[in-house]
């Protein structure tokens, strides 16, 4: 296209309702390379106006797609917002790390510390300022952690219901990581370390009942799933907990969060039952420049695939949030 020609197509694009179940016609799908040579996917949006008003990095979280949030990274785009997000190694499209198609595994969180750090150098270099770095749940944690190891410098941050403590038994992190390391001697560090279902690849029955209130979103979710069955994953590896357990212990460390000298905006609720509320606002708390977002009952894990109201005011907040700490250079 030229250049004109995309200015229409984005104008005429701005004026459709978004198709959750369809790949936007001005965003494309395409494969990059980590260091070590593993592929993963990734999906761009042009900007949506001329400047482009920043760029936008999107991480999604544990088990997770970017197909599940076209909707909110299609919104960012039509705002001006030049977009990209990808899959984690191990995940969606992008293989998998264990013994099996659906187990989640990972050898340690800095695998996946350092595939961000490589894809955020090469993507600042080719993408217009300023830049943002967002991700949901265990995607939070990793880009907490690539905050705290200073390997990464956005302009700013988005965080949704960060994975910055997981939801379990009420007992101490070195207890709970105690536990795990022993239940990765006593068998395959790549067993599963919970159970799905009765049946492999058959999601749990309530397992709606902790992501969102939205009936129409979550089975967006699954006819994803179906249209792309390479995306499905289910429970995560002992060793995923282990090394999660591990990973968590080093952003709880005095002093970690402390020394993030960027603006963080933490999106959380206090019904989440699968990372820990109290975490996420301790971390708002502890980053020097945090800012926090609470929702109550009428939010479930996913909140920007919740009821169009709670979506409405989280997507509002980024945007808010956005102007006022990343202001449109003129």
């Amino acid at each position: 296209m030229t250049t004109g020609e995309t200015e229409v197509a984005i104008a005429e694009t701005i004026e459709k309702p978004i198709d959750r179940r369809a790949i936007p016609p001005l965003a494309s799908e395409s494969r990059w390379q980590a260091e070590d040579g593993h592929e993963l996917r990734r999906i761009d949006w042009p900007a949506g106006s001329e400047p482009a008003r920043g760029s936008i990095l999107f991480l999604p979280g544990r088990g997770d797609f970017y197909e599940k949030y076209l909707e909110s990274l299609e919104e960012l785009h039509r705002a001006g917002w030049r977009v990209t997000a990808a899959d984690w190694r191990g995940q969606a499209g992008s293989g998998r790390l264990g013994d099996d198609a659906l187990t989640g595994h990972v050898d340690d969180f800095d695998d996946w510390v350092a595939d961000l750090k490589h894809f955020w150098d090469g993507w600042v270099a080719e993408t217009p300022g300023p830049h943002v770095l967002a991700a949901h749940s265990m995607g939070g944690h990793i880009v907490a952690r690539a905050l705290v190891d200073g390997v990464v410098k956005p302009d700013a941050v988005v965080l949704s219901a960060p994975m910055l403590g997981m939801a379990g038994p009420p007992l101490p992190l070195a207890m709970l990581h105690s536990v795990a390391k022993v239940m990765t001697k006593i068998g395959s560090p790549t067993r599963p370390a919970w159970k799905w279902s009765e049946k492999p690849g058959e999601m749990p029955a309530r397992r709606r009942d902790l992501l969102t209130h939205d009936d129409d979103r979550y089975e967006d979710e699954l006819w994803w799933r179906e249209k792309r069955p390479e995306l499905a994953m289910g429970p995560g590896s002992w060793g995923w907990v282990e090394r999660a357990y591990a990973s968590t212990r080093e952003l709880e460390a005095p002093g970690a969060m402390e020394a993030v000298d960027v603006p963080v905006l933490v999106i959380s609720t206090e019904n989440d039952k699968l990372v820990k509320h109290e975490a996420a606002a301790r971390a708002a708390d502890r980053f020097p420049k945090g800012e926090l977002i609470s929702f109550g009952p009428e939010a479930h894990h996913e909140i920007l695939r919740e009821v169009d109201g709670v979506r409405r005011r989280a997507m509002d907040g980024i945007f808010e949030f956005l102007d006022r700490v990343v202001p449109a250079r003129q």
